[in-house]
């Protein structure tokens, strides 16, 4: 397992490596996370294995654009008023998932939906408009574990194919998580936008 540094070599690099089905840790701007292509099934289900983390917990998909959730999310107004306010950030977004889009990317249960969020960090807005499409994340940790602030902390997660190094990550905390895909939004997860400045309107 390699820790590569973030630049173009590096990030092109990590993108081969994800669109062979690999899992890399990256940088973001709460924690250092996992990923891997969001479309790669396979790939996908190797994150879980790594984390540790039960297939009911849906990962969060990251993009570098609002646009690249066409096809995997609906995308009203209300949602486009916290995306225009809050992103980039460490806000997740829990919308209404399109159909065909099943899990373990998206909840179990109907209506299904779907995380999404634009990070606020250099590094890994770079390598989501290198690899042009969503990718699907976790912190980078087992399960019930702090999760890593650095690149060295997310090398000792077994099962990466690389490290991005991005420096040490500067959130340390991971991102608040608002399901806004009923009339009423609702903070599932606290975190560092607060939840005083999402419920009460975006």
């Amino acid at each position: 397992m390699d820790i590569l540094t973030a630049g173009a070599h590096g990030i092109a690099r990590v993108v081969e490596l994800l669109r062979a089905g690999e899992v890399i840790g990256f940088p973001t701007d709460t924690v250092y996370g996992l990923a891997a292509l969001a479309a790669h099934e396979r790939a996908v289900r190797r994150v879980f294995e790594i984390k540790g983390r039960s297939l009911s917990q849906p990962l969060i998909l990251m993009v570098a654009d609002a646009g690249q959730l066409e096809g995997w999310a609906h995308v009203d107004e209300r949602a486009r008023a916290y995306m225009r306010r809050w992103w980039p950030g460490p806000l997740t977004l829990v919308l209404p998932a399109r159909e065909g889009i099943g899990p373990p990317l998206t909840s179990a249960t109907r209506p299904r939906t779907i995380a999404a969020r634009i990070p606020d960090h250099a590094v890994a807005l770079a390598l989501l408009r290198a690899t042009g499409e969503p990718l699907a994340t976790t912190s980078a940790n087992r399960s019930g574990e702090p999760p890593a602030l650095t690149p060295l902390e997310s090398a000792w997660v077994e099962g990466l194919a690389a490290v991005l190094d991005g420096g040490r990550a500067p959130g340390a905390v991971p991102s608040t998580l608002l399901d806004i895909s009923r009339a009423e939004p609702r903070v599932l997860r606290a975190g560092p936008v607060p939840a005083e400045a999402l419920v009460s309107g975006a």
